[in-house]
């Protein structure tokens, strides 16, 4: 498959790189170039692309606000981050992108994204109203991104400003607040139980109480549940068997 693509960088020297890195691509037929949003868009005024290749931190109309007004395109293209940072992935994949990549950015690295990239336009793409692509989060795995969707992630486990995502069989650690999951997970199901824990309460095998207070087991892990938290926690476990009951 040939793309065609749009490389959006305010810095010349990584533009410059990460056209260079697209062209060397046999998967790219052409690469389109802009400077900051405001161009990258008199582009896509005029020419269709298939994956825009963007940096998030640029003067003006940044990467993240750029990408917003693209998921409105009737026909928006594939959206690839290329950042020296990881605290927009959150952001990032709650617009549903396609990949996040960070600098320096690698040959190996971009032609995984590029393969995301032809995979995502050979099936037509969703309505931007109608967001029905699971969100993920992306997640390092020996030296390489990947994306997890937040189905998979059981708990969360806050460490300082980081948060490590439990699933079934891992755990990853990922730059972003419990506070900040909490708030956006929690049309998802995800309730705070303590301070340091958040959880998918339809996998809350039992609610506890021992000598040192209430705990929940969540596959076969005990996990405590603050006083503050109890009455809430305990509020939801009933609607969410209510609910069950009259499905």
């Amino acid at each position: 498959m040939s793309l065609v693509v749009l490389a959006v960088d305010d810095e010349p020297p990584a533009l410059d790189e990460l056209a260079y890195l697209l062209n060397a691509d046999g998967r790219v037929a052409h690469v389109h170039r802009a400077g900051d949003a405001t161009e990258a868009l008199r582009v896509l005024r005029d020419t269709e692309v298939d994956a825009v290749f963007l940096d998030i931190r640029m003067p003006g109309l940044d990467g993240m606000e750029l990408a917003r007004i693209l998921r409105r395109f009737a026909r928006p293209p594939a959206i690839v981050f290329v950042t020296a940072y990881d605290d927009g992935a959150v952001d990032a994949f709650d617009l549903g992108v396609t990949d996040y990549v960070r600098k320096p950015v690698r040959a190996e690295r971009l032609g995984e994204s590029l393969r995301r990239v032809a995979g995502s336009r050979l099936t037509p793409a969703p309505a931007p109203t109608a967001p029905t692509d699971e969100p993920a989060i992306p997640v390092e795995l020996a030296g390489t991104t990947r994306m997890l969707p937040r189905s998979s992630v059981r708990w969360v486990e806050a460490q300082g400003d980081y948060a490590r995502l439990h699933t079934a069989d891992a755990s990853h650690l990922v730059r972003v607040s419990l506070a900040t999951l909490a708030d956006r997970w929690a049309d998802a199901g995800f309730v705070r139980i303590h301070r340091s824990y958040l959880v998918q309460i339809r996998l809350i095998a039992e609610l506890r109480l021992t000598g040192s207070g209430y705990v929940v087991a969540v596959d076969g892990i005990e996990l405590p549940v603050s006083r503050r938290h109890t009455r809430e926690l305990k509020d939801k476990l009933i609607r969410a068997a209510k609910h069950d009951w009259t499905r």
